[in-house]
C-alpha cells in the first residue's frame, strides 16, 4: 500500500518549526486541537525548566510539526484517521499490519516534510 506524497493541495504552506508558527498553523487547520497544543507546550516548557534541558521542547516541536505536516492536507489527515480506526477495530492480524505500515508511511513522510526534505 503506497500513498502519494501529497494528497491534494496543502491548506497552508509548511510553517517553520517555531512555537508561534505552529500555533498559528494549528489554529488555522485544526482549531479543535489548539487547546491540546497549548497544554502540551506548557508541559514541555515546565519539564524543560525542571530538567535544565531543551529536549522536551525539541520533542514538542517535532510532534506538532508532524501533526501540521499531516493536517495541512485534509485527505491525508482523513486517511490517517481511517487507518487508526481500522487498527482499533480490526480482528485480522494481516489487516492491522497493513494499516500500521501505511500509518508509518504517512508519519515518516510528515517527519521528512517538517524539515523540508
Amino acid at each position: 500500500m503506497s500513498t502519494p506524497h501529497h494528497q491534494g493541495q496543502a491548506l497552508i504552506p509548511r510553517p517553520p518549526l517555531t512555537t508561534a508558527a505552529l500555533r498559528a498553523a494549528v489554529a488555522q487547520i485544526a482549531p479543535a486541537h489548539l487547546m491540546q497544543f497549548v497544554e502540551h507546550l506548557d508541559q514541555a516548557t515546565e519539564q524543560a525548566a525542571r530538567q535544565s534541558t531543551v529536549a522536551p521542547l525539541h520533542g514538542f516541536l517535532a510532534q506538532w510539526g508532524e501533526f501540521v505536516a499531516i493536517h495541512r492536507y485534509p485527505a491525508k489527515a482523513a486517511r490517517l484517521r481511517d487507518l487508526e480506526q481500522q487498527v482499533a477495530t480490526a480482528t485480522d492480524r494481516q489487516a492491522v499490519t497493513a494499516a500500521i505500515a501505511e500509518i508509518r508511511q504517512i508519519t515518516d513522510a510528515a517527519r521528512r516534510d517538517t524539515v523540508g526534505e
